[in-house]
């Protein structure tokens, strides 16, 4: 690999800088900016070419958004699966801080946003903008259950966040908590993952169709990379294979529609791929050279496509900050590298749930024309739960002590126009399983032994002359190889005391 793309690999471009390639775009424009807000699920550091020269996919809308805004090279996930990072993104705030203290929800969870917590929608509809999601929600809603039934609950790992039993849901009634009670306007959502039922869609809070047939579950051999799926209830018409393609069409029509009503939006697009499970449409299949899950990653590039395409013919473009990451690093097994040669997580180890680089580095990147300049690359690192701060720093608002107490604005990076970014003094990620991990400048304390999450060894009982946790420096150890815990007990005692701070404060910012 050439230098310049070990560089671009591994973020080392110029530590806390970003640096701009291009020269300005368009002019300023005055009116409040329509915010748009694209989430992958499970897409890898090292799937995207822009980050990974010798990626196996091809991801050339991805990439134009790289070249004409701003991408981040050092970007993290508040945690290293799903649920708490999509919790951290829409309030500001850690999930860790909430009852959700390990592990995912799923299509039958209690809802997990506090009826009180202020949300980047709520904030923003508050403040004149029609709000909008289309996509995978994962953060529980309130079922109704049938009378006599109200009791029937069961208990996930985290002893305070609470399931369902489906059989005791009355599906013919409206959820009572959704996307419409935190600040949405419109709402077209998948519950939970593409492989948790129930496997249907609601729309503004109702059942699109019903729940008509339990579906076997389809559980492959984990050396392969074949569909995965669980068993449940399935609605009407429901078509694993359609489920992107059906959240595009809502995105575009609801993008048409807010070009005709002159007011400023928000659009929360969380798409549902390419998790599990991997089922391309046909004309993707066989494009990339990572599989079906390489194709699968094709076919989303292609859905943010139009998304781009619909902005554009809408004459939206100029005045539309589009922001695109992912939620957690990739599901992609070591047997899957071997089998097509491509790294998922670029150089970084581990993958999706670990709380190593692996899991929680995710690529992030910031087209505003006119006001980010293209071709920027970022070595600041941030984290997720950026995106409340950042919003009210655009539009001029402050807010609240009790909003956003982990969000910090990171719009002096995007517009590199000398306002000071105000850095904190570390950022904390957190593995499936509830490990720590706290980052500051080039270091990185891991709280725990073994990975956290999916990748083996799992958590292991220090020896008699063991660290009980891991240190790495990144800057020169990105791929984490060399444990530096015993050799700088000042820095593990530092770092855990920002980590101590901001428990017992119960905010960063």
């Amino acid at each position: 690999m050439k230098t310049s793309q070990i560089l671009l690999a591994t973020g080392v471009i110029s530590s806390g800088l970003c640096l701009p390639f291009q020269t300005e775009g368009k002019p300023v424009q005055s009116k409040k900016p329509n915010i748009i807000y694209i989430l992958a699920d499970d897409l890898g550091y090292g799937d995207v070419s822009t980050y990974n020269p010798d990626s196996k996919i091809s991801t050339p809308n991805f990439d134009r958004l790289a070249m004409e805004g701003i991408c981040f090279t050092d970007a993290h996930s508040p945690s290293a699966v799903c649920t708490p990072t999509r919790y951290g993104i829409l309030t500001g705030r850690y999930s860790w801080r909430s009852p959700l203290k390990s592990g995912v929800l799923n299509g039958y969870s209690q809802p997990l946003i506090e009826k009180d917590r202020t949300t980047v929608a709520s904030f923003l509809k508050r403040n004149g903008y029609h709000t909008g999601i289309v996509g995978k929600w994962h953060l529980g809603l309130g079922w109704v259950q049938k009378p006599g039934s109200v009791n029937e609950l069961s208990q996930t790992g985290s002893p305070k966040v609470k399931i369902i039993n489906p059989e005791t849901i009355d599906f013919s009634q409206p959820p009572t908590d959704g996307p419409m009670n935190h600040g949405f306007d419109y709402s077209y959502i998948l519950p939970a993952s593409l492989d948790m039922p129930p496997y249907c869609f609601l729309e503004n809070n109702k059942l699109t169709a019903s729940l008509i047939r339990q579906t076997p579950g389809n559980n492959p051999d984990n050396a392969t990379t074949g569909p995965f799926w669980r068993e449940g209830l399935m609605a009407e018409g429901f078509a694993f294979e359609q489920v992107t393609p059906t959240f595009t069409q809502k995105a575009v029509l609801f993008i048409r529609e807010q070009a005709s009503l002159g007011k400023p939006f928000f659009l929360y697009l969380p798409f549902p791929s390419p998790h599990t499970p991997w089922l391309p449409l046909p004309g993707y299949n066989g494009t990339s050279k990572a599989g079906p899950y390489g194709d699968f990653v094709q076919m989303l590039d292609a859905h943010v496509g139009e998304i781009l395409k619909a902005l554009t013919e809408t004459g939206l473009d100029d005045n539309t900050i589009v922001f695109f990451t992912s939620d957690n690093g990739p599901f992609w097994k070591p047997p899957f590298i071997d089998q097509f040669g491509h790294k998922a997580a670029s150089i970084y180890r581990g993958m999706k749930a670990d709380a190593f680089e692996g899991g929680h580095r995710v690529p992030f990147i910031v087209r505003w024309p006119g006001k980010i300049k293209p071709g920027i690359r970022c070595a600041e690192p941030i984290t997720l739960t950026s995106l409340l701060a950042t919003c009210a720093e655009l539009i001029n608002k402050n807010l609240s002590e009790n909003e956003g107490e982990d969000s910090f604005s990171i719009l002096p990076l995007l517009l590199v126009n000398g306002k000071k970014y105000k850095r904190p003094k570390a950022l904390i990620q957190h593995s499936s399983k509830g490990i720590f991990v706290v980052r500051q400048g080039d270091w990185k304390l891991i709280l725990g032994l073994g990975s956290g999450g999916f990748s083996k060894p799992e958590m292991v009982s220090p020896g008699p002359n063991e660290a009980p946790g891991q240190l790495y420096n990144l800057k020169k150890d990105p791929s984490e190889v060399q444990n530096l815990y015993l050799q700088f007990p000042q820095k593990v005692e530092k770092l855990k005391a920002i980590l101590e701070l901001y428990q017992e404060a119960e905010r960063s910012r």
